[in-house]
């Protein structure tokens, strides 16, 4: 119950911040995003490309979990997943909300569970995060990502969502850590403390789930 309140008052907090700072009315902001997403990125700082695509990596990271968890669950998964991809925490968080503790799967892996569950999608996520990194480190501009930081809303609230999927990952960390027979304390808080990079390198080292042949009832 304490996870769900806590959830609630970040869910809630965040939404209402977001609508204060109203970032889509601030002129150019629409622009901006137009061209992020026609991958239309010339002139545009690699640091902020470089942001915009993470919290698309994100969604993944956190498909990783939340499709494997949902098949224990009453709710789908799949209406926050593509909601995240729009709105980051935002569309996320229903999800995180409403399933409940569960550290238990039951059933066959189909494809698109099999791909998630495996190592090789966490490399490829990794792989591409270290690119985009890469990218903005050697070609982006700190000072102005700073000053862009500090003035565009959208960008500013699009940092704050990036660090909220990062707090709020670890509550399906300990589940899908518990259906692996993961149960080092150690290895979830160097899992949860790093952003991201955390999250990345438990998709590449964490063992398979094993399939039954027997569903478990709800």
């Amino acid at each position: 119950m304490g996870r769900k309140i806590v959830l609630w008052l970040v869910w809630i907090a965040f939404v209402a911040y977001t609508l204060l700072l109203a970032p889509l009315e601030q002129p150019g902001t629409l622009t901006l995003v137009e061209k992020l997403v026609t991958l239309q990125w010339a002139g545009i700082n690699p640091f902020v490309i470089t942001l915009f695509s993470l919290m698309g990596i994100w969604p993944l990271v956190y498909a990783c979990l939340i499709f494997i968890d949902s098949r224990m669950q009453d709710i789908p998964a799949w209406p926050s997943f593509l909601a995240a991809n729009g709105s980051g925490v935002i569309g996320m968080m229903p999800y995180l909300i409403l399933r409940k503790p569960s550290q238990e799967f039951s059933g066959q892996k189909d494809i698109w569970l099999k791909l998630l569950d495996s190592r090789t999608f966490g490399v490829f996520l990794s792989l591409t995060t270290v690119a985009l990194v890469a990218y903005a480190i050697m070609a982006g501009d700190w000072g102005d990502f700073v000053y862009q930081w500090r003035t565009s809303r959208f960008i500013y609230l699009m940092s704050l969502d990036f660090c909220l999927l990062y707090l709020v990952f670890p509550s399906l960390l300990g589940d899908d850590m518990a259906r692996r027979e993961l149960r080092d304390s150690r290895f979830f808080w160097a899992v949860a403390l790093f952003p991201l990079v955390g999250a990345l390198a438990y998709l590449c080292l964490r063992p398979p789930i094993p399939e039954s042949s027997m569903e478990v009832m709800i």
